[in-house]
């Protein structure tokens, strides 16, 4: 009876945990949007209400929203978009059209992409226009209400809007800034962008055409609202099935008070949530039947793993003769103040090595530097200076290192049984 009692209760702490990876994956991966925007309640508002007068005004407007990585401009613009089109009016009539400036790489595959959004492909048909904003006009023409007094509003929402001022004469950016302007149409042009300089790159005509509303997005969270937003996001609903299993999971004060000092370290090297949001996500793999609460030392291993240096780890899986390199590399840039090097001087300077001070390594064959030397510029360890554009003799082209003094310290500390004379040669390259 106890055995069939234990089995139960394994299984409902099983239903559980999988009930809890699924909620939590949901948020930290964004497939959910929060109710609100957290910290841009001004930015929310003025975005809501000048979308609202497109949709249901019919007021054009163009507006760009800039910030960082991270920093939520497209969680902000699908917030706002979701609480418009709760209105049954906006819903039933507002188009939208999204376009990227990583897909839509000139205007001819954009406008196929905005025929295809708009799904005017049969009214398109063979037709040929004159220009793209001919093309432009007539997609906006065809949009007209039955009763030919006004078009549908459309939403333009240009994703790396910086990209697209790369386009042969920002033919693009042109005509829908001077349709927005013009009132043609009900449209509104809304680009999100990472670069503050975003309006230096637009020519004369397109920024006469532009409103030059703008709305940033700076982080100016305070640790302590941090703490609040990593307590938020990793609460359960109310409505979780096990209400004794979600009060125990939302109180865990223990974690709370002993991750404060991992989490300061994460939120002086990154504020956004989208940082927050793979530390918890790399925490919650931890998560499981046997373990079915957060701990402390998931944060810690999680905040391990996301600030884990690529190049360090690439370090640990070289050959020690490729180690030797990289000292020599370090002694050479010493000796010349950061000057470039090439392979020949790599190579001397390992010859050195072997003659002066080892006894473990053994004294390679020159093709067998050559190929590790190699090796390490596929790793992208090192780099040519020209690029590699100029035709110079392979042991000649002249070389950078691309490692720093503790990257390799640390490599050397954790390599598995490196001979005790590399490392004393690397500390007196490194010291």
């Amino acid at each position: 009876m106890s055995k069939r009692k234990s089995r139960e209760a394994h299984l409902a702490v099983g239903d559980c945990v999988a009930q809890v990876q699924r909620i939590l994956r949901e948020r930290f991966c964004h497939q959910r949007l929060p109710d609100r925007p957290v910290g841009l309640e001004s930015q929310y508002k003025h975005l809501l209400e000048l979308l609202r007068r497109t949709a249901v005004h019919g007021e054009s407007n163009s507006v760009l929203i800039v910030g960082p990585r991270g920093a939520g401009k497209t969680m902000l613009l699908r917030c706002a978009l979701r609480e418009l089109l709760e209105l049954q009016e906006v819903k039933q009539n507002v188009l939208q059209v999204h376009l990227s400036g990583l897909l839509q790489t000139d205007d001819r595959i954009a406008l196929k992409e905005i025929t295809r959004q708009l799904h005017l492909e049969n009214v398109v048909g063979d037709k040929v226009f004159g220009s793209f904003a001919e093309n432009l006009v007539f997609l906006l023409e065809a949009l007209k209400r039955g009763d030919k007094s006004s078009s549908r509003p459309v939403f333009f929402i240009l994703e790396e809007f910086d990209l697209f001022a790369h386009h042969k004469n920002q033919t693009l950016l042109y005509n829908l800034l001077d349709v927005s302007q013009s009132a043609q149409a009900p449209v509104a042009v809304v680009g999100l962008t990472c670069r503050l300089d975003v309006l230096e790159l637009l020519e004369k005509r397109v920024k006469s055409r532009f409103s030059h509303r703008q709305i940033h997005l700076l982080s100016c969270m305070s640790f302590c609202q941090y703490l609040d937003a990593f307590r938020s996001e990793l609460a359960l609903p109310d409505d979780f099935p096990d209400s004794k299993f979600s009060q125990e999971w939302n109180l865990n004060k223990s974690l709370f008070k002993s991750v404060q000092e991992i989490l300061q370290k994460h939120f002086n090297s990154c504020k956004d949530f989208r940082s927050l949001h793979l530390l918890l996500l790399l925490a919650l793999t931890r998560v499981s039947v046997s373990n079915p609460t957060l701990r402390a030392v998931d944060i810690l291993e999680a905040s391990r793993m996301s600030s884990a240096d690529s190049k360090a780890n690439i370090l640990h899986g070289l050959s020690v003769l490729e180690l030797c390199l990289i000292i020599a590399m370090k002694h050479l840039n010493d000796i010349y103040e950061g000057e470039p090097f090439n392979f020949q001087m790599v190579h001397n300077e390992f010859k050195k090595f072997i003659q002066r001070k080892s006894h473990s390594i053994h004294n390679f064959e020159k093709p067998v530097v050559i190929k590790a030397f190699e090796h390490l510029l596929q790793l992208e360890l090192i780099r040519p200076v020209d690029g590699g554009v100029c035709k110079v003799q392979r042991e000649y082209q002249l070389m950078r290192l691309m490692l720093d003094h503790t990257q390799v310290m640390e490599a050397l500390q954790r390599y598995p049984q490196c001979p005790t004379d590399v490392k004393q040669w690397a500390i007196s390259a490194f010291g």
